[in-house]
């Protein structure tokens, strides 16, 4: 007689352990939603790099099509200092464009960046409360019919 107790037992924890539902899908939402975040977080980063490629390799490209000028032969000893002194002066320029270009490209990640990581929290905070709301109300479930089970 213990033994079929013990069955019925068993059989009423196998009854309610079935009854909650087990949702997997918030977690995939999770991953889908993280995956796409770090998508486009990379696009933000591969076109910063891009961008202070471009201005990097012009800035070398001038650089040297100046040092080219500077490096031909000069009538006068005067001329090889005015050669330097324009050189000087227009890398000084060049140089000052080309750091505020690096910076505008900074401000922009950084902007870009902060824009994405405010959407993913408010996203990821939805996500939650939706995932928690579901979870409670299947669990409220699954205990009502638990409980009218074992009576």
């Amino acid at each position: 007689m213990a033994a079929a107790k013990a069955q019925d037992v068993t059989a009423l924890l196998k009854d309610m352990m079935g009854a909650f539902p087990v949702d997997t899908s918030a977690l995939e939402d999770a991953f889908k939603t993280q995956a796409t975040l770090n998508e486009k977080l990379s696009n933000v980063a591969l076109e910063a790099a891009s961008k202070s490629t471009e201005i990097s390799s012009k800035w070398t490209k001038d650089t040297l099509a100046k040092l080219a000028e500077l490096s031909k032969a000069k009538s006068e000893p005067a001329d090889y200092a005015k050669a330097m002194t324009d050189f000087a002066s227009a890398q000084a320029e060049v140089a000052a464009e080309n750091v505020a270009a690096f910076a505008e490209i900074a401000k922009k990640v950084q902007m870009e960046t902060v824009e994405l990581m405010m959407a993913a929290g408010k996203e990821f905070s939805e996500e939650a409360s939706a995932a928690v709301k579901k979870a409670t109300s299947d669990a409220t479930a699954a205990t009502k019919k638990a409980t009218a089970t074992a009576k």
